[in-house]
């Protein structure tokens, strides 16, 4: 019964998305955009034909190896950033102002410096989700509770100990809340990048099909893309609200 319970929300979203997506179509028509069906078939055409693979391929490897720049470097430089107040609070409005910049405008320079291919794809991507991750973890680490920190060295913890026993359970919840929101803007980066210089990839095959005025493939990939998107945002966010039930029991 709980199993219902907590499938009926999103069951009820799905269908209410696929009918008004029915009744565009019914409105709009198949040159500006095709049924629910007919556009699931074609998607799972697409994933059947040996072509397709390799562009999946392309704008996954770029999207993961974004996502670990963005979070490795995203946490590593917000621990810092969090750890010496002087440099955080200096560092804070210019992130928040780089944060607000549209970073198409950076995509010229990322080009001069990467080229097109995989390297620009993947800069374009953790410039996305970088700094939100740098500005969760710096808030992260700069909140924690000072009677903690206190109570830890009356113990006489080793900095291992300190970081493993305090800090890490203080800092989690919040810590990744931010990896989840980087999460989802390096996926977006991503695409963008494929969309306006590649070769490969499921952005190149957007462009193309858009080129082509192919709607049931601009469709059929947005899809796949969305499916991808949610799956993964629920998976995060479900560990994200059991990681702070944890922190707050």
């Amino acid at each position: 019964m709980t199993a219902v319970r907590t499938l009926r929300g999103p069951l009820l979203l799905t269908a209410s998305l696929l009918v008004a997506w029915q009744l565009l179509h019914q409105w709009a028509g198949d040159t500006a955009l095709t049924a629910p069906l007919p556009t699931l078939e074609h998607l799972w055409t697409m994933i059947g034909q040996k072509r397709f693979v390799p562009h999946v391929t392309e704008t996954g490897l770029a999207f993961l190896q974004a996502l670990a720049i963005a979070w490795i470097a995203g946490v590593g430089v917000g621990v810092l950033l969090g750890g010496h107040r002087l440099s955080g609070e200096v560092a804070e409005p210019i992130l928040v102002g780089l944060y607000s910049l549209p970073k198409i405008t950076l995509y010229p320079v990322i080009l001069l410096l990467f080229g097109l291919g995989m390297p620009a794809k993947v800069a374009f991507g953790a410039l996305h989700g970088i700094i939100p991750v740098v500005l969760f973890t710096m808030s992260a680490v700069r909140n924690v509770n000072r009677t903690y920190l206190r109570a830890g060295r009356s113990m006489r913890l080793t900095p291992m100990q300190m970081a493993w026993r305090i800090l890490i359970p203080a800092t989690l919840p919040e810590i990744f809340s931010g990896l989840r929101i980087g999460f989802s803007l390096t996926l977006l980066g991503t695409m963008l990048g494929e969309l306006f210089a590649s070769q490969r990839g499921l952005g190149f095959l957007l462009m193309t099909a858009i080129d082509l005025n192919d709607v049931a493939t601009i469709l059929a990939i947005a899809v796949l893309i969305s499916l991808f998107a949610v799956v993964a945002n629920t998976i995060l966010l479900a560990i994200d609200r059991r990681l702070r039930r944890g922190s707050a029991a």
